[in-house]
């Protein structure tokens, strides 16, 4: 089988060299004049981080991608989708003044941000999806599919449904609609294990069905009410909600695969993971963990999913921090870095399932740019 190119940089900088530098190198490197960027319309998948949280990619990794694209005379823009659970990034305007308090403004980034899907989650366009298994069409908010070409740019980290987060996740659900993320979470709804549950109320908020309720100070959940997007999960510090992942997990990595195969069918793009602060959950909690391993480096590609796997391998191949979570989920020895957080989750569904439906290749190689 044909590998896919990976280009990689690590963060080691030599004084009077930047990170961003060597970031530039990288797309240069990749040949992206290639793409034929004149007068086009380039969308920029990012995710603009939840206040609160500091793991998120700063502005400048995107200015540094959105300079390179203007250069070759592209029209870039910076977007991401609404979310389904309460937070500042439920509606155009919260994820806008979200996006700003986080530092990302035309004068940071070299662009302007569009929110994908509209003001209410609601401006989408029906997508087919090529070799779909799971899903015939997609949900996509309409700004991304109305680019002429859509490049990913992604902060690479775990995550407690998908197990890490990477190109496909930011392709994926990041691009659905608010009825696309319905679309791709309504396999699994969590549960309340009664015994672990203080009654604290702390999941109630983070619940923008109001789908839980609690009575003798237990909670309970309406299944036919919950979306199914695990935020509850994330916001327990008692480990009291839980999902039926062998059935969810794997549903929700092979929709969110097939999710990206629609954002990217049929067009060009390009796909950036940057290794740094890699925290044990997404970035659309309003905190961030310590980080589970060091700072590794940037990995770049036309695949998708190479750029995952080049990513996860070097993830797993690094040792873990002491005084992160993972020292509190040694895993028996384990180097699979996300299941030793996500014990319940198999990241390795994601990248099956990807290249099952056409997305890209697991198989890489890769040539570093120093």
């Amino acid at each position: 089988m044909t590998k896919s190119e990976v280009f990689f940089t690590s963060m080691r900088c030599e004084i009077g060299d930047s990170l961003l530098n060597k970031m530039s190198r990288v797309l240069d490197k990749a040949g992206l004049e290639s793409l034929g960027l004149e007068r086009k319309f380039v969308a920029i998948k990012i995710h603009f981080g939840e206040p609160g949280n500091l793991a998120f990619l700063r502005p400048n990794f995107a200015k540094t991608l959105a300079d390179k694209i203007t250069g070759l005379g592209g029209r870039p823009f910076l977007t991401d989708c609404g979310t389904l659970y309460v937070g500042r990034r439920s509606h155009a305007l919260a994820h806008m003044g979200a996006a700003q308090e986080n530092g990302f403004w035309p004068a940071t980034t070299g662009c302007q941000l569009i929110i994908g899907d509209g003001l209410k989650g609601t401006d989408d366009l029906e997508v087919p999806i090529e070799g779909g298994i799971r899903l015939k069409t997609a949900m996509i908010g309409r700004a991304i599919m109305d680019a002429d070409t859509v490049f990913s740019l992604n902060h690479f980290k775990g995550h407690e449904l998908t197990g890490f987060g990477g190109a496909i996740k930011n392709l994926g659900m990041g691009s659905g609609s608010r009825a696309g993320k319905m679309a791709m979470h309504n396999d699994g709804k969590p549960k309340v294990l009664a015994k672990r549950c203080r009654g604290c109320g702390v999941c109630a908020k983070q619940c923008a069905q109001s789908a839980i309720s609690f009575a003798d100070k237990k909670a309970s959940i309406d299944g036919k009410a919950c979306a199914g997007c695990g935020r509850c999960i994330g916001s327990c510090n008692h480990d009291a909600i839980v999902i039926d992942w062998d059935s969810a997990g794997e549903a929700l990595n092979a929709k969110m695969a097939e999710y990206a195969k629609a954002v990217v069918q049929g067009r060009p793009g390009f796909h950036v993971n940057v290794v740094n602060q890699v925290s044990p959950y997404c970035d659309c909690h309003s905190e961030s963990d310590a980080a589970v391993i060091p700072d590794l480096g940037i990995f770049a590609s036309y695949d998708p999913v190479a750029v995952d796997a080049a990513s996860i391998d070097a993830a797993n191949e690094a040792t873990a921090l002491k005084g992160s979570i993972v020292d509190e989920r040694p895993g028996n020895g384990s180097r699979d870095i996300f299941t030793r957080v996500h014990p319940g989750t198999d990241w390795r569904q994601q990248l099956e399932h990807a290249e099952r439906v056409g997305l890209g290749r697991r198989a890489y190689k890769l040539t570093v740019v120093r």
